[in-house]
């Protein structure tokens, strides 16, 4: 992947723009208050799908629109949020859009990916088995497979790192969640592309952490299963091409539990009344797990995303 220049990510910046404002940013004084240092929330829970992922998908459909225009539809697996965003940006410019997700995905996700237009298919026990699905229906049905990772993506997400940069260029630490990693790779690239000195922490479930395994390693390691509640970040194996970036560009990466998960959404709601899903509070839970070495500092954690199903929340919140 070519490194992204603040051209590249001003440019995705403004095509985005026609279809959405920037999110804002905001230093919560409850937060800072909790835990003894500034705390900058960039609100990836304010998009249009209610998660930092239509960023790329609005830049990913644009760009396969201009370079394939054969294409007649995409087929792609989610857990929900790249699947809205691709749903959102497919119908917009004409296109069919496949989702795959795996049996028992969140309820509230599939609806919302088939209000955006998308066609929403459920196969395999997991995200990586319905993956493997959504390649055999790309061959089958001649449709344009959408990997979780793509130069596309990453350029499309990096305009939040360039708004949130922008907007703070004093920070000390980003923590930003790490699923397939084109939200991290997209932080590193905006700060690398700026060429700022903020440190990149990752953010994992201690139920899912391929990324910080490989990352400790140094080599590719995959885990036998993904079982958090946080879907976000439910992978069992990294994307090379992401682990690339964030093996080289991260400052480290943290492990969070489903427990410091759930005491960060309930902060979230009770210091700034917003609603983070699992893989969005994990960064304030990362936050909170790092709060001595951390105080006084200037952090920023990324709230990539809101979208929790009823039920779900209500007993974690309580």
């Amino acid at each position: 992947m070519h490194t992204l220049t603040r051209d590249d990510i001003e440019q995705a910046a403004r095509h985005l723009y026609e279809v959405m404002p920037a999110t804002a940013q905001y230093a919560w004084p409850l937060l800072a208050e909790r835990l003894g240092c500034t705390v900058w929330v960039k609100h990836e829970n304010h998009t249009p799908t209610g998660a930092f992922k239509v960023r790329g998908g609005l830049t990913f459909v644009r760009w396969l629109k201009r370079e394939h225009p054969e294409a007649k539809g995409i087929v792609t697996a989610t857990r929900g949020n790249h699947g809205q965003s691709l749903a959102l940006a497919a119908s917009a410019l004409g296109l069919k859009a496949l989702i795959v997700v795996p049996q028992g995905n969140s309820v509230e996700k599939n609806n919302a990916m088939r209000g955006f237009g998308g066609e929403v298919v459920e196969y395999g026990r997991d995200f990586d088995e319905a993956r493997e699905e959504a390649a055999r229906l790309a061959q089958a049905h001649g449709l344009y497979l959408v990997p979780p990772f793509h130069p596309e993506l990453v350029k499309g997400v990096a305009t939040y790192g360039l708004e949130l940069f922008n907007a703070v260029p004093d920070l000390d630490t980003v923590y930003v969640p790490i699923g397939c990693g084109s939200g991290i790779c997209a932080v590193i690239a905006a700060r690398d592309a700026l060429g700022l000195k903020t440190h990149v922490v990752g953010v994992v479930s201690t139920e899912a952490v391929a990324a910080k395994l490989s990352f400790e390693t140094g080599r590719l390691c995959e885990t036998a299963s993904a079982n958090t509640f946080a879907d976000g970040l439910a992978v069992r194996k990294p994307i090379p091409e992401a682990f690339a970036i964030y093996g080289a560009g991260a400052a480290r990466i943290v492990a969070v539990s489903d427990a410091e998960i759930a005491g960060a959404m309930r902060a979230y709601y009770t210091d700034t009344h917003n609603l983070a899903e699992g893989a969005g509070a994990a960064t304030l839970a990362a936050l909170m797990q790092e709060r001595e070495t951390m105080r006084g500092k200037r952090v920023a954690v990324i709230l990539s995303g809101g979208n929790i199903d009823r039920p779900v929340y209500a007993n974690l919140i309580g």
